[in-house]
């Protein structure tokens, strides 16, 4: 796994969603950034309990979220084709400033998660 830092305004922020019998849960943030040409978009996946933390957030607030990359390997059969998936996974963020930060924690101080979601069975993503 590979780790880094992503700065933008938040520009989405999804429902937490459940999935599974173990009741894995996930939640989306997509980050914005201009890039001069075009504006680019980073889907960063908030997992089991930092679903909740994304409550601090709202849209259009500057944040730098700090994430683990995250790779894997799908293949229905051994003769269908295989297929890679590349997912972001938030390790923590910050508030820079930006919208109604009433609720959210002082600007500059971290908001890092614990474990990570560890299991058997692969979440359907």
């Amino acid at each position: 796994m590979s780790d880094g830092k992503a700065e933008g305004k938040v520009h989405f922020i999804d429902e937490t969603k459940t999935y599974g019998q173990k009741g894995f849960r996930k939640r989306q943030v997509v980050l914005e950034q201009e890039n001069g040409r075009f504006t680019n978009y980073l889907p960063i996946d908030f997992i089991q309990d930092a679903c909740d933390d994304v409550d601090q957030l709202s849209e259009g607030a500057e944040v730098e979220i700090s994430f683990r990359l995250s790779g894997r390997k799908w293949q229905r059969d051994p003769s269908s084709e295989v297929k890679y998936f590349l997912s972001a996974e938030a390790t923590g963020f910050k508030i820079l400033g930006g919208a109604d930060s009433s609720a959210a924690p002082a600007a500059d101080e971290d908001v890092p998660y614990g474990e990570t979601f560890e299991s058997d069975e692969d979440p359907p993503f």
